[in-house]
């Protein structure tokens, strides 16, 4: 596939991203899918939810095309068509009407299994040898990270613009990673990825016309979580380099479901405890801590990512000087504290 080609894709995506969001609005309005603000919500007006199906659709249709062109392979498509496809109607059908959450969960984790069957298992990947042995113990690690990705990227889907921004960083990132290690041709599928989160975030940015939706959430949880498994196959350090572009979702999410676990909170029950909810109610908006999030993934992570993509950081030192800070912002926004009555 050439320049041209490449580049009216990506363009091509999120027109279309953008244009079915649009209609979407249009369709969740029709039909009364509103969220409606309650105690634990971060938005104070009813607002139309379920407008990441555009992301899963355009993304969706482009993988065909990659595959014709021998950008993806036919396990790669499969994964992804699959794992992604269960994953976003298991969540359309939770945003028209509630499932168990041990259904969501089952579907995760069969999600999860199909994903992880079609590629192989786990990469070998430096610093987690200890799991790369055949049977349970694989492929149980292999579930759990891509089940948490999952669910880390619909908890942290919780103001106005901050999961689009995430994806379009993390794909422009992964774009860019396998640019500068030698492997163009894999950094297409990034960027349709994050050319569908923009043409969604055209209505989702601060302040919001319509809510992304479990849909959204989970599909690009999973299919951020299967794409850096994929890199782990192509190189060790360029998983790693995927992890550090995660790491603002990875920080906050896991600091916050640990501080509640310690306090004996339900996991399931809806809360506005993490890093980026007590900053927006510090600042009293959305969009400074979704531009700030923006910031810190362009000018912090994707060049520490990078360095460590091309091997020019060490992999142990890249995720450390990566992480820190964040543990550190996290703390400072009181990630997982109890909200202040």
């Amino acid at each position: 596939m050439g320049v041209l080609a490449q580049l009216g894709l990506i363009l091509a995506v999120g027109a279309l991203s953008a244009a079915l969001t649009g209609l979407l609005r249009r369709y969740a309005l029709a039909r009364g899918i509103i969220d409606v603000p309650n105690a634990r919500s971060s938005h104070a007006l009813p607002t139309p939810r379920g407008g990441g199906v555009a992301i899963v659709l355009g993304t969706a249709l482009a993988l065909p095309a990659l595959w014709a062109a021998e950008v993806i392979a036919p396990a790669q498509l499969w994964a992804l068509l699959g794992a992604g496809g269960a994953v976003a109607v298991v969540g359309f059908a939770d945003d028209h009407g509630h499932i168990a959450a041990r259904w969501r969960l089952l579907a995760h984790f069969s999600a999860a299994a199909w994903a992880l069957a079609w590629l192989g298992g786990l990469p070998p990947v430096p610093f987690l040898t200890a799991l790369q042995m055949p049977g349970w113990v694989g492929a149980v690690f292999g579930a759990l990270y891509l089940v948490w990705m999952l669910n880390l990227y619909n908890f942290m889907d919780g103001i106005d613009g901050i999961a689009g921004v995430e994806a379009v960083c993390t794909g422009l990132g992964g774009g860019a990673l396998y640019l500068l290690s030698g492997h163009p041709a894999l950094s297409l599928l990034p960027l349709v990825l994050a050319a569908a989160a923009a043409g969604f975030l055209c209505w989702n940015f601060p302040p919001a016309k319509i809510f992304m939706g479990d849909a959204g959430s989970g599909f690009l949880g999973i299919t951020l979580g299967v794409l850096s498994l994929q890199a782990g196959w192509v190189s060790p350090q360029l998983f790693w380099a995927w992890v550090i572009l995660l790491g603002v979702f990875v920080t906050d999410a896991t600091m916050t479901l640990l501080r509640r676990l310690l306090r004996g909170e339900k996991l399931y029950q809806a809360h506005r405890s993490h890093a980026y909810q007590h900053a927006a109610r510090h600042f009293g908006r959305h969009r400074p801590v979704t531009l700030a999030v923006a910031a810190i993934n362009l000018l912090w992570l994707l060049p520490l990512a990078l360095g460590v993509g091309s091997g020019i950081l060490d992999v142990l030192a890249g995720v450390v000087l990566a992480y820190a800070p964040l543990v550190l912002l996290a703390f400072r926004f009181r990630a997982g504290a109890a909200e202040k009555q």
